[in-house]
């Protein structure tokens, strides 16, 4: 039986991007709807927004260093791990994810609107869900500067433990090569996210925060 496609969100709506891997919640975050066409889908999230994120993540930003990330990694891969609530805090995000890519483009702005970043978020193809969407974080990321004039690469390490451990398997490895390079390509020809359109990536004005539903941690359905 075909299913039939999700309506899009409605602006000023909330949508809930998680991160999913064997049928659990990594993460869960709350964003407003900015704009929706099904296949393209651009939110946004301010300082204050409550999210769901692994402890051992949680605990390296609290305590800085690479330890707790490594942990992460090792539970990652062991399938045991526990959520723990996080504060969205320090900067405005707005984030696109379209359909069938394998990342996805946030820019990143004080809470005043000055832009501090570009960063591209390699992860699984989105699915659509009743909530918003599921897709799981590869670990890899590409920062670049506001005028998109220069990149570094970022969390290379981290990629390369998951990679060890099995978590990313070598189809998804050669499936994160495309991206890059894919990626790199849209920047290069600023084309895609990265075309010249200032509306697209401008943030709404202020309004009440988004929230996770009460149905953010039930099972996911398996990714098809």
């Amino acid at each position: 039986m075909t299913t039939a496609p999700r309506p899009p969100f409605v602006p000023g709506g909330t949508a809930v991007r998680r991160d999913v891997v064997g049928g659990r919640i990594w993460t869960a975050m709350p964003y407003t709807v900015l704009a929706d066409d099904g296949a393209t889908l651009t939110l946004t999230a301010r300082p204050g927004v409550e999210t769901l994120a692994p402890a051992s993540w949680t605990a390296s930003q609290r305590e800085g260093g690479v330890a707790a990330r490594k942990r992460g990694i090792d539970d990652l891969a062991a399938g045991c791990w526990e959520l723990d609530h996080w504060t969205w805090r320090d900067t405005v995000v707005i984030s696109r994810f379209t359909a069938g890519e394998p990342f996805s483009v946030h820019r990143f702005l004080s809470p005043e609107g000055r832009p501090l970043r570009w960063y591209v978020n390699f992860e699984l193809p989105y699915r659509r869900t009743a909530i918003g969407i599921d897709t799981f974080d590869l670990f890899l990321d590409l920062v670049v500067t506001p005028d998109l004039s220069s990149h570094t690469w970022k969390d290379e390490d981290e990629y390369a433990e998951a990679r060890s451990l099995g978590v990313i398997d070598e189809a998804t490895h050669r499936q994160v090569d495309r991206a890059r390079d894919h990626a790199l390509a849209q920047l290069r020809d600023r084309t895609g996210p990265f075309a010249p359109d200032p509306d697209a990536w401008t943030p709404p004005p202020s309004g009440p925060l988004p929230v996770l539903p009460d149905t953010a941690l039930s099972t996911p359905a398996a990714r098809a």
